[in-house]
């Protein structure tokens, strides 16, 4: 199979495949043929028209690539196959105006920042921090201990405290009283 070009009336350069030396009218190409002849001629022309558009190489060759691949899928509905280069043409200066939208609208609505997360060494002095209160927690007395928990921890009242240890509340201020002035002194003392 032999491929050579033919010029259109309006100067595009198109691939016609020769068979036998007899030229196959266009619109007789299989998608893969016309698409692999355009892309092989007209990419790196496609590539620059794109990358004036979208100000970006990158994207300048996804915007190429996404019309050529939507030119392969839709060969069979071209109407004048002798067009398709104006056809990627038009498919390329369209997507290039999604593109530049796409980002207009990215830079209007900016992702939020991420959360500010802390280190390592915050969380090693937390889980240290955490079990030097632990310690001096289990180092009080029972009372002390289950009323400063209840209180603190649980979030009860004194009334609901006295209730739930059979006390009553003036034992329970006591309690409390006791159990954070020992919690402070064994607190001030390094692990």
């Amino acid at each position: 199979m032999e491929y050579r070009l033919e010029t259109s009336t309006c100067g595009t350069r198109i691939p016609a495949r020769a068979h036998g030396g007899i030229a196959t009218a266009p619109t007789q190409w299989s998608a893969d043929d016309a698409v692999t002849e355009l892309y092989a001629l007209h990419y790196r022309a496609l590539v620059r028209l794109a990358a004036m558009l979208v100000r970006d190489t990158p994207t300048a060759e996804e915007v190429v690539q996404d019309a050529f691949v939507a030119m392969h899928g839709s060969w069979s509905r071209l109407r004048d196959p002798e067009k398709a280069l104006a056809y990627l043409r038009q498919a390329i200066v369209n997507r290039s105006r999604s593109a530049l939208r796409h980002r207009a609208v990215v830079a209007k609505y900016p992702p939020a920042p991420p959360p500010d997360v802390p280190s390592a060494e915050h969380f090693a002095v937390a889980a240290t921090e955490r079990d030097h209160i632990m310690r001096a927690i289990h180092a009080l007395p029972r009372r002390q201990r289950e009323t400063l928990l209840l209180r603190y921890y649980s979030d009860l009242s004194e009334a609901q405290i006295a209730d739930t240890l059979g006390i009553s509340q003036g034992a329970v201020k006591s309690h409390a009283s006791r159990g954070l002035a020992a919690l402070r002194a064994l607190l001030e003392t390094k692990p």
